[in-house]
């Protein structure tokens, strides 16, 4: 029940194809680094949320401005966190291991900062020790990465919407064959184009149009696209701070190596979105040839109301789609919907340990997915891990148990809540029981078809709770296809998925190229 695959009966193009959508983070922070927050909690945390993750430490900056007073306490705490990466990078393969399961992957990571070329993160296939390759350039980490471990290594430029010369990417260096992603989406902001819902508000700037995907595209690059968090205090996943998919054959780490290499990846924001776009037989990262009628072949299963999904072409929009006003569900089960219970608020300042029971009178949950979320730290100057205990979520017989700390928000712009959201068959005569922090709760579902329902657990800002309305089916699934006509050598195609709560998915594109062609 936590974190189940979504059924064939939901997702029969991806069945269709041999596809499962699993999900990630590959670019996060603790203290293996110069990050807070243990590794241990990094790990157990992404095994709460994630279906893989890689946990990374800070390596190297060959170009790090060491004769600028100014910022040298920046320096300095990079020179300490890379010799301390260093010390225990052979050792850490242990605990790499040892997080290993059949449903969770791990993968070895590491980044290197670049002023002139941008910011790489460096992820290993394998958990057989090998060491820290380090290189001044893509040209050279490509060159010592196919040398010492072929096709067993990739690296991905990440933030890459700072300018270039301030560790944004550098589109003339950048390199398919070492970098099959980058990194469009994080705790850093958008880069898709240079005017998005979420800017770059980091101390390090704004976004700047010639690194962003847009940009990348139009000058003709073919690459994948993810989101991870770039989260600093042991928390991979956390939510709504970025994710990636990645479309696997299998759920072993082989098969997530090979849709990462493949290009089949998209960046989501917090959400575990099932977003599929196919011509023919090829997905998102794919290459196909030129044709005169082509057409575009779109599978969506939404982790709320769904608003839009935009089709992008050339990097423009080509076409919006309403599920409100186009419906065309997958499923056939009406009472099929998404119960996302919200906890945070209070006083600013306070924070609440909630301990809690969800379970359906008249239903049934089919999966509970956690969307749990930690401190809001980019950088070791501006806070610390908050040292909470670590969240849980599991069965409880017919229904889920959970326990997670949340922080007030702690301004009027930014969500500090926690959450969990839960799959389930809920008629119209069926009850939502809930006991929260002890309070108990009873709640029919026809009151949460109307709209959302909060409450408090004691009197005004004390913490609250939010239950958001229940979608029908044809509110969080579409299905459909879209005639594109003449696609031509040159061109791409991705999808952009908004929801009502401003939780997005987009696609890697597919791209157009006289290379598709099968000899």
């Amino acid at each position: 029940m936590i974190r189940a695959s979504l059924p064939a009966r939901l997702t029969p193009l991806a069945a269709e194809l041999g596809l499962t959508p699993l999900y990630g983070d590959i670019h996060n922070h603790c203290d293996i680094s110069y990050g807070h927050g243990r590794f241990a909690d990094a790990l157990a945390r992404a095994a709460l949320q994630l279906d893989f993750v890689s946990t990374t430490g800070h390596a190297h900056w060959p170009d790090m401005p060491v004769d600028d007073p100014s910022v040298a306490h920046i320096v300095d705490f990079h020179v300490k966190g890379f010799a301390k990466l260093c010390a225990g990078w052979e050792g850490h393969f242990d605990a790499l291991r040892a997080a290993e399961t059949a449903r969770f992957s791990v993968f070895p990571g590491y980044e290197i900062h670049s002023g002139e070329h941008g910011d790489y993160t460096i992820v290993y296939a394998d958990l057989e020790f090998a060491p820290l390759h380090l290189a001044d350039s893509p040209s050279d980490l490509r060159e010592t990465l196919e040398a010492e471990m072929p096709g067993r290594a990739l690296a991905f430029p990440h933030h890459i919407g700072y300018r270039q010369g301030a560790r944004g990417i550098n589109w003339k260096t950048f390199d398919r064959t070492l970098s099959p992603f980058v990194e469009m989406f994080s705790m850093h902001g958008c880069a898709e184009t240079s005017e998005t819902e979420r800017s770059y508000l980091h101390s390090m700037g704004p976004v700047d149009g010639h690194s962003t995907m847009e940009w990348g595209l139009h000058e003709g690059h073919v690459f994948g696209i993810v989101g991870n968090t770039d989260h600093h205090s042991a928390f991979p996943g956390s939510y709504g701070h970025g994710r990636m998919a990645a479309y696997a054959t299998e759920r072993d780490r082989e098969a997530i190596w090979d849709a990462m290499m493949s290009r089949r990846t998209n960046a989501l924001t917090g959400d575990r979105i099932h977003l599929l776009g196919a011509i023919g037989d090829v997905v998102q990262g794919g290459i196909v040839a030129p044709q005169d009628a082509a057409h575009l072949r779109i599978e969506a299963i939404g982790g709320g109301f769904i608003d839009s999904i935009d089709v992008m072409r050339n990097g423009k929009l080509f076409e919006r789609i309403s599920p409100a006003l186009t419906t065309a569900p997958i499923g056939e089960d009406a009472d099929e919907t998404l119960l996302y219970l919200e906890l945070g608020w209070g006083a600013r300042g306070s924070k609440h340990h909630w301990d809690g029971r969800i379970e359906i009178e008249g239903g049934e949950i089919l999966d509970a997915e956690p969307r749990f979320r930690g401190a809001e730290v980019v950088s070791p100057l501006e806070g610390d891990d908050a040292g909470h205990a670590l969240p849980e979520l599991r069965e409880d017989g017919a229904g889920v148990v959970f326990s997670v700390t949340a922080e007030a928000n702690p301004n009027n712009s930014t969500t500090a809540t926690q959450g969990v959201m839960l799959r389930a068959r809920i008629g119209s005569d069926a009850v939502i029981r809930a006991t929260l922090s002890g309070k108990s709760i009873e709640i029919p579902a026809a009151r949460l078809r109307e709209g959302a329902l909060s409450g408090n657990l004691g009197p005004i800002d004390s913490p609250a709770y939010r239950f958001h309305p229940l979608p029908r089916p044809a509110e969080w699934q579409w299905a459909g296809r879209v005639a594109l006509g003449e696609f031509q050598a040159g061109e791409t195609v991705y999808l952009r998925l908004r929801q009502a709560g401003g939780q997005m998915c987009w696609t890697s594109p597919i791209f157009c190229r006289d290379e598709g062609r099968k000899s």
